[in-house]
């Protein structure tokens, strides 16, 4: 069940969606491979989007900003 709830995520990300939706921390690290605690240090930082709190424990981020970072990130590497 875990595995099919994981092939689900993955098809998800690779789709095109709504640049609105909003990630949960395990698909922003598939789509910027860094650790955790990098990532964190990054938003921090300034250098990552800020977070979107969803609820008292639930974090995530705007797909859209994400996907701009790839961008600014692939563009500087180029």
């Amino acid at each position: 069940m875990q595995q099919d709830d994981h092939m689900e995520q993955s098809e998800r990300l690779q789709q095109p969606t709504d640049p609105a939706a909003l990630l949960r921390l395990p698909d922003v690290l598939r789509l910027v491979p860094v650790a955790r605690s990098t990532w964190w240090q990054g938003v921090r930082d300034g250098r990552f989007p800020k977070p979107v709190k969803v609820g008292p424990r639930i974090t995530a981020w705007r797909r859209s900003d994400v996907l701009d970072l790839i961008e600014r990130l692939t563009s500087k590497a180029a």
